[in-house]
């Protein structure tokens, strides 16, 4: 973790002209900006996959008309034809996956009081008036809702309820298209997800009050990125 500490110390030592007080807080999101361009390329894929799944809607409904009276069958041949096409039903979580160990270093580093045996200096670090080490609770304790370290964590939660609607909108929308009714034709087990994948940016609110701030930053960065990466890949 020594080494992931000197990472963030040398990103605000390079930012700190610009951003002063707040280079800290500014060399996570670049570290976020970072870490989903290395991913990137695998949300393209997630993107083509997705494309690939819609395409095999048509097809799909012949299966259903086909098999309508035999569930067991109908589930069978949908899977056969994902196998055929070589089109997984869950590729687009991959992408997600590779990006939670960034986000557990950055939980630990900032909830550790020491690194390396030395004082963690980046806990003295804040977003304005807000520590990056504290979380929301310390912000209501410290002032209250309106204290100046709860209205960062306000400013955080309008960034994040703005893009969890945008979100819940077009994977509302996705879903409409991409993983229609099939009556009992879906994938086993993808039907629960897909009843429970608009709803999940929503999550992301309690995941920013519960966290040390930094690593709130980095899911506030994390899920605009996606975002706007789904309005351009998903267009």
């Amino acid at each position: 973790m020594s080494a992931f500490a000197g990472l963030v110390e040398r990103l605000a030592d390079l930012l700190e002209p610009l951003f002063h007080t707040t280079a800290a807080a500014a060399a996570i999101v670049l570290f976020t900006a970072l870490v989903r361009l290395l991913v990137h390329p695998l949300s393209r894929v997630a993107a083509r996959g997705q494309r690939a799944r819609a395409a095999l809607q048509p097809r799909i409904a012949e299966l259903r008309k086909k098999h309508r009276k035999d569930p067991g069958r109908l589930r069978k041949a949908v899977l056969e034809l994902h196998e055929k096409e070589k089109v997984s039903p869950l590729s687009g979580i991959l992408p997600g996956l590779l990006q939670l160990p960034a986000f557990f270093l950055l939980y630990h580093l900032f909830s550790s009081p020491t690194v390396g045996g030395d004082s963690n200096a980046l806990l003295n670090h804040q977003l304005f008036a807000a520590p990056l080490g504290d979380r929301w609770a310390d912000a209501l304790g410290g002032g209250g809702v309106f204290g100046a370290a709860g209205l960062v964590y306000l400013g955080l939660f309008a960034v994040v309820a703005a893009v969890a609607t945008f979100n819940y909108r077009r994977t509302k929308r996705s879903m409409a298209v991409s993983v229609p009714d099939a009556g009992g034709a879906e994938v086993p087990g993808l039907g629960a997800v897909s009843a429970f994948a608009p709803f999940l940016s929503f999550f992301t609110l309690i995941t920013v009050a519960v966290v040390p701030l930094a690593a709130a930053l980095y899911v506030v960065t994390s899920t605009a990125w996606s975002a706007v990466e789904r309005a351009v890949l998903f267009p």
